[in-house]
This record gives structure tokens, C-alpha cells and sequence, in this order.
């Protein structure tokens, strides 16, 4: 499953979702690299 994640004020990363953090923060794989961040929270449309 694919999840965007915020890095910083400017820069997300969307990649395969690897596991929840105990903080909230998720954890997402991209190629060999992994990233953590603040979830992007989907808005109904």
C-alpha cells in the first residue's frame, strides 16, 4: 500500500508503507531507502 508521508514544510514522500510508529510518525520504503514522517491525513471529498 502506498502512504504520503511530510518530511518538512516543503517536501513529501510517497512510498510502500512499512509500519506505524509507537509517536504516530510512519515509516515508508522507497527503493532501498527508507523515510519517517508525519502522515498525510486524506480530506473527504
Amino acid at each position: 500500500m502506498l502512504r504520503t508521508i511530510i518530511l518538512g514544510s516543503c517536501v513529501s514522500v510517497q512510498g510502500t508503507y512499512v509500519r506505524t510508529l509507537a509517536d504516530g510518525r510512519v515509516l515508508v520504503r522507497v527503493g532501498s531507502r527508507e523515510f519517517i514522517g508525519l502522515p498525510v491525513i486524506p480530506k473527504a471529498a
